[in-house]
């Protein structure tokens, strides 16, 4: 990646005293410094460092934003804070034009289930009053790089730790996400639903899908079937999409391409970007990929990326269903402690899940151009969240998006 060089800016207060901060093993917002650079390797060291702390997000992580800059070619930066020769905070953010106005998001766009930064144990828990000296100093140090931030999806408390930026928070997100606690076994986390129920369809699921000769949970462990099965998923969830009339959100190369490498990135003991599971059957449909979904795994924090299913075997067999079962009994087994459906408000998460989050989006504009635009971004994330509480309204928009999409392909 091109390599800039590193700006610094030093902070400019804070609502609390050094003295008072350091005493609850903190320090001072008016002891750091930011710097932006889009060098990601200078910091990978430090990066992993601070991914590992159980209170940043699985998104923020050095393979995943790697990736994501990599295959599609964005110009990443990333605003570092350091305090005391050591890197206490870590903002990776990719910039585009819209409209003329320059936008830093967090990498990896809607397909971001969750985004906290990167942010090390002892960094200050702003209150409202510390809000206008972050924000003069966040504003110093991207002014240069972007007009107006947008920072979303972020859960303003995360494993019962308080979000270092909750104050900047500007409005909640239109979209929820939704967890299933693990607990020590399989059988006390499903009786947090209704077991009896479930095991009854698990049975009946597997005596149909018997009935045709049986069928396998896989997750592929070679380089070639874990991408021969992610371009499966790829053709099978486009499929789906398509059968529904909705725009197909993995199409673009750009997008296969960051998945794919995805797969390629190592694995941190049981930590993983992404690794996939499928339902295959056996016997005489030997060989069909019925049911496919892509994990990720950080700490006990099992996310679920995404998810398809192909109906045209044995659909009363709910496959997909099927393996959720399957995924989350494993994760059980393997020591993970909440299995995470992602964003999106679906009949089949409410079934699975107790915990619902609500998140946040933070908004700040950083230049002229940002203040112009920042009405229209908060007018956009009230219409969202309209059409989001309207079932019927986002089905017929996503159709009308879906429309227009293949008119651009085929004009």
């Amino acid at each position: 990646m091109h390599k800039r060089k590193t700006e610094f800016v030093n902070a400019l207060g804070s609502a609390q005293s050094p003295e008072e901060l350091r005493a609850g093993g903190r320090f001072s917002l008016a002891d750091l410094s930011l710097s932006v650079t889009e060098d990601l390797p200078s910091l990978e060291t430090a990066w992993r460092r601070l991914e590992n702390l159980e209170r940043n997000s699985l998104h923020q992580g050095y393979d995943w934003c790697r990736a994501w800059f990599e295959a599609h070619g964005n110009r990443g930066i990333v605003v570092e804070g350091r305090f005391d020769g050591r890197t206490v905070m870590l903002l990776p953010l990719e910039v585009a034009v819209t409209f003329g106005t320059r936008i830093a998001r967090p990498p990896g766009g809607r397909f971001n289930n969750l985004n906290t930064g990167l942010f090390s144990e002892d960094f200050p828990l702003p209150d409202p009053q510390a809000l206008a000296p972050l924000t003069r100093l966040l504003k110093l140090t991207l002014a240069s790089h972007a007009d107006l931030l947008v920072y979303d999806n972020v859960p303003l408390e995360w494993h019962g730790t308080r979000h270092p930026l909750a104050a900047l928070a500007t409005a909640e997100n239109p979209n929820r996400s939704f967890q299933l606690p693990l607990r020590a076994s399989f059988e006390e986390t499903i009786a947090q639903l209704n077991a009896k129920t479930r095991r009854k369809k698990f049975r009946l699921q597997s005596r149909k899908l018997g009935a045709l000769g049986g069928f396998e949970h896989i997750s592929p462990a070679t380089s070639e079937e874990k991408h021969a099965l992610l371009d499966v998923f790829f053709r099978q969830k486009g499929a789906r999409l398509k059968a529904f009339g909705l725009p197909d959100i993995f199409r673009a190369s750009a997008t296969r391409d960051f998945f794919h490498r995805l797969l390629d990135a190592p694995q941190q003991g049981a930590d993983t970007p992404l690794v996939l599971h499928a339902i295959r059957l056996s016997g005489r449909h030997e060989g069909h990929v019925a049911a496919i979904a892509g994990l990720s795994r950080k700490g006990g924090h099992m996310l679920c990326q995404f998810s398809s299913i192909d109906e045209s075997v044995c659909p009363e067999a709910s496959p997909g269903e099927l393996l959720f079962w399957l995924m989350i009994e494993q994760a059980c087994g393997e020591g993970a402690t909440v299995f995470d459906f992602g964003l999106g408000d679906q009949v089949y998460k409410r079934s699975w899940c107790t915990e619902e989050t609500v998140q946040h989006d933070i908004l700040m504009p950083l230049t002229w151009k940002g203040t112009a635009a920042y009405p229209l971004a908060v007018a956009l994330g009230r219409a969202k969240s309209v059409v989001k509480r309207s079932p019927g309204l986002y089905t017929l928009l996503q159709r009308c998006r879906a429309g227009f999409e293949r008119l651009q392909k085929n004009p």
